[in-house]
């Protein structure tokens, strides 16, 4: 059985809220996700195909998912 620490990790990313300056529109037109603010951090929820896809294009536009 997989653990609920793996299965959050493939549903949703944790990041700064300023990671997401100037991509934000971007990211919630292409991809079906639902982006909450917490504070000063944003978090990105969504299925595990979109959360992969939406990775990428994070990675892609230089923001450090590490």
């Amino acid at each position: 059985m997989a653990s609920a620490d793996r299965f959050r990790d493939s549903t949703q990313i944790l990041l700064p809220a300023a990671a997401l300056d100037g991509i934000r529109e971007d990211l919630e037109r292409e991809f079906t996700l639902t982006v909450r603010e917490e504070g000063t951090q944003v978090r990105i929820i969504g299925s595990p195909v979109e959360i992969k896809a939406a990775s990428d294009f994070l990675a892609m536009n230089g923001v450090n998912l590490a």
